[in-house]
């Protein structure tokens, strides 16, 4: 998978010869050889060029608001986005076609890394502020084309890497953990055509949330593992784009989510695998999810929006609590959902495993789930520090634009994973 990525976003050619002192528009610049900073290199930069970062730590907010520009470290552990505890964000990408790769972003207030297309003068709008709630496309056009690769985030006070009003992207071969809310996040976009693929998040509150992001999102191949809830697939009045609808989630391990070395989730939530709340029309096949000693799967509703018409099918439960649940609440029960081909034991209320695809019926809520001793959570700036990550290879190599679309892989790629998947990348393998 990760060759067919490498082949289909990234395209590399030959790195040119640098000037002794690049000017302004510069193809590469080199911090901190051509530029003391990283953000005086993405000044120097041309649209369509690259900043190479070397080792070193960075006391800096970085945005990136030219097109197709290329942030890359020299080492993907040693070339370091240090927030302090102070800063708001580390790297905050706005303009089109960017890439993020092969570094490290770690303590940050809001965002270890953020793509998105709400923003004014001052930063980012993906936290609160105007455009929140209520979208206005044509002042907040989303951002195109976006790839966030071999991308360490920890130890950030919301998010870890996360993709908001943005479409045409990837996160792949990232890592996430320490975030007090989640450390994947990809939210508020319609036809979003987005992969999330060769993934850990580990010690977060949840490892992977999406709110809203809806058509052509694929969540493949992933270790959403040892969270305090492994993934959820949620609508949210706070967002425009309700209800959320129509993801892929297919292929990955969503196991062990009762770690008390993570910040505590803001609505008590814990031991949980996958929660789809309010999330509709999504198909989720082929995953591994055990050990995880409330439910594996939950059902609810979002306020009066029910889950509907998810697809549930060929997934390996096993040791959870109990490996399925709706707890719907009867002003939206969750209906038309239907269960394939799983290996599993275990529902509330009794039955949904007999609910077959593919019409799926009402299962009427009303699921009494059992109890797990919640520890308190930590400061999301004391979470152990992750271990040392994976990096690219080739990182001198100068990478050709980012296609218009992404090139989505077959479900059929990703067949169930066994509990090792990426645990070489994994604190707690």
């Amino acid at each position: 998978m990760a060759a067919v990525l490498a082949t289909t976003l990234v395209g590399c050619t030959p790195n040119p010869p640098l000037s002794a002192e690049p000017s302004e528009g510069a193809e590469l610049v080199r911090v901190p050889e051509d530029a003391p900073t990283i953000n005086d290199a993405i000044d120097r930069v041309a649209a369509g060029g690259m900043v190479l970062i070397g080792a070193g730590t960075y006391p800096e907010e970085v945005t990136i608001d030219k097109a197709d520009v290329t942030l890359r470290g020299v080492d993907r552990n040693e070339t370091v986005i240090d927030g302090g505890g102070i800063r708001s964000f580390g790297v905050f990408a706005s303009a089109d076609g960017v890439r993020i790769e092969n570094l490290t972003v770690h303590s940050t207030l809001f965002y270890g890394v953020l793509v998105t297309g709400m923003h004014d003068e001052n930063g980012p709008l993906a936290h609160g502020g105007p455009g929140y709630t209520e979208l206005d496309p044509s002042e907040f056009p989303p951002v195109q084309r976006f790839s966030i690769d071999h991308v360490t985030a920890y130890n950030n006070g919301l998010y870890g890497i996360y993709a908001f009003n943005a479409r045409h992207g990837s996160i792949s071969d990232s890592y996430a953990s320490g975030s007090a809310d989640s450390g994947f996040y990809v939210g508020q976009c319609e036809d979003c055509d987005i992969l999330v693929t060769g993934n850990v998040a580990e010690r977060n509150a949840i490892g992977f949330e999406n709110a809203n992001a809806s058509d052509s999102l694929t969540i493949a191949g992933n270790r959403f593992s040892g969270n305090r809830i492994g993934m959820t697939l949620i609508s949210n009045y706070q967002e425009a784009f309700t209800p959320q609808r129509g993801n892929t989630v297919v292929g990955n391990l969503i196991a062990g989510n009762a770690n008390g070395d993570s910040p505590a989730h803001a609505l008590g939530g814990f031991g949980i695998g996958l929660a789809i709340t309010g999330g509709q029309g999504n198909r989720i096949t082929g995953n591994r999810i055990e050990s995880n000693p409330v439910a594996g799967i939950l059902l609810g509703n979002a306020e009066d929006i029910p889950a509907l018409e998810n697809e549930i099918s060929g997934n390996v439960l096993s040791t959870n609590g109990v490996d399925a649940a709706d707890v719907s609440a009867t002003r939206a029960p969750a209906s038309g959902n239907c269960f394939a081909g799983n290996t599993a034991a275990t529902s509330t209320p009794p039955g949904l495993f007999a609910i077959t695809c593919p019409t799926g019926a009402a299962t009427g809520g009303g699921g009494i789930l059992p109890s797990a001793a919640v520890p308190k959570g930590m400061s999301f700036l004391k979470v152990p520090v992750p271990p040392g990550q994976p990096g690219m290879i080739d990182v001198e190599a100068l990478p050709s634009r980012l296609p218009a679309t992404v090139d989505m892989p077959a479900a059929s790629e990703f067949p169930v994973p066994d509990g090792l998947l990426l645990a070489d990348r994994a604190a707690q393998g």
